[in-house]
């Protein structure tokens, strides 16, 4: 079976499938599976409780009105386009990667898929210890804890928000946990004292007997607000042990990417123990957040780090179209929402910019959006051909996208992976060398092995 199938998306289709494609499938994937074995529906899943959020929109949620584009004939065909749809997948299941005769091809490697846990719903973060332990977290609040066969829930865990695209989000280990045991988690953190408002927090503990001890939160990113989306939230350390952190603007472009006073649609630096470097870019800087290290992010779902070059590097949502892969260096400016190679969700334009001095072009963009989540740079000898390449996963079209750039960071060459797998939400190059990535709607976790 080639690897190098294209997904390819069809325009002589009736026009609620149209609809889908160009409104939906960003967000929702494009082939409807995210609606199929939806337990709780915020504003409703009759005929009718779906066309008034279609038409009129969710503004906390970052669902536009697309009422003021299509009419309300068109918003009834679009839903029942999806209400079909679901009664059509709901019988559906893709079965790749658990038959050891499926062979995928890619740069000469023959690659088999090898499932490794499916009891998270959405497995957001994958990382593994020295001693092979594997952890995963799933969005709706929970960490799990793999060795062999046996899988552990991890208690002591921070209470998140679970609602629109909060949740519970990355987990990563401490370069040194073989020793300090200490666990770093992601995660949307309702307000104290209003739940209506949330924000992006990174907690930490030590890891004892599946429990997190001592755990608190070392930053919270400021200020919460009422929104539901566009949380970021990916970390990373590099090889000097400072901790790279990626939040979202929490969907208002306008306010926050661009202001250096707020923590919002920045990556931050910090160090272990979330305190801040006094060689930050912005430490000096008057008004500035001190933990600063970029700024102008829409909503980075990826984040990656080359210890052979000391490269750091982000994937991040755009809007409809202008999804992006950055090389992310200290002080630099990404442009949102000055310059964006997207446009509206709903169709319209949000600037005639794509370029301007003093604001950095992403080393590659995707247009249209492939809705990018998970990210991770090869570095390991079990894939010797994907060596330096960037992978990053597709909620919209299914599948792993492999990016191949110069010494430069030029792209020369791209490859989709694993075609119509499923919404691939996470990464992982792990301690034992496999690559891992997690699926959703249903939840799986796959091990990619050379054969």
């Amino acid at each position: 079976m080639s690897i190098k199938k294209e997904i390819v998306y069809q325009e002589n289709i009736g026009d609620a499938e149209k609809y889908y494609g160009n409104y939906c499938a960003s967000c929702h994937g494009k082939e409807v599976k995210e609606f199929v074995n939806r337990d709780k529906w915020v504003y409703g899943s009759t005929r009718n409780e779906m066309f008034d959020v279609v038409r009129n929109g969710a503004p906390e949620d970052g669902m536009p009105a697309y009422g003021e584009v299509i009419s309300d004939k068109q918003v009834y065909e679009l839903v029942d386009y999806i209400l079909a749809a679901i009664e059509d997948k709901k019988s559906e299941e893709f079965n790749a990667g658990t038959n050891d005769d499926v062979i995928f091809v890619s740069e000469g490697m023959r690659l088999k898929l090898e499932l490794v846990a499916e009891n998270a719903d959405s497995p957001w973060a994958i990382t593994q210890s020295n001693d092979g332990t594997l952890f995963y977290t799933d969005k709706s609040g929970k960490l799990f804890a793999k060795q062999g066969d046996v899988i552990q829930e991890i208690t002591g865990l921070p209470t998140v928000k679970y609602k629109g695209q909060g949740g519970m989000m990355d987990v990563i280990l401490h370069p040194d946990f073989d020793n300090n045991k200490r666990i770093y988690l992601s995660y949307s953190k309702p307000k104290p004292d209003d739940y209506g408002y949330a924000t992006t927090a990174v907690f930490s503990g030590v890891l004892e007997n599946n429990a997190i001890k001592n755990g608190k939160d070392i930053f919270v990113a400021e200020p919460y607000l009422n929104t539901n989306h566009h949380y970021g939230c990916r970390m990373i350390f590099d090889k000097d042990g400072f901790l790279f952190v990626a939040i979202g603007e929490r969907g208002r472009r306008d306010e926050n990417p661009q202001n250096l006073g707020n923590d919002l649609g920045k990556i931050h630096r910090l160090n272990d123990d979330g305190t801040v470097p006094s060689d930050n870019p912005f430490y000096n800087t008057l008004n500035a957040k001190k933990s600063i290290y970029s700024y102008g992010h829409r909503n980075p779902q990826g984040l990656c780090y080359n210890p052979v070059t000391n490269k750091i590097y982000d994937n991040e949502h755009g809007p409809r179209g202008g999804d992006e892969v950055n090389l992310v260096e200290a002080g630099k400016n990404y442009g949102w929402p000055v310059i964006t190679y997207g446009i509206n969700y709903i169709g319209t334009k949000i600037t005639d910019l794509t370029h301007q001095e003093g604001m950095e072009q992403p080393i590659r963009y995707w247009v249209p959006s492939i809705a990018t989540c998970g990210m991770e740079i090869v570095t390991s000898d079990k894939y010797p051909a994907w060596k330096g390449n960037i992978l990053s996963g597709s909620l919209k079209y299914n599948y792993m996208h492999r990016d191949v750039f110069d010494e430069n960071d030029v792209l020369i060459k791209e490859e989709k992976l694993f075609p119509d797998i499923g919404r691939m939400r996470s990464i992982e190059q792990c301690a034992d060398g496999y690559i891992y990535f997690g699926l959703e709607d249903p939840g799986r976790i796959y091990r990619i092995v050379p054969v």
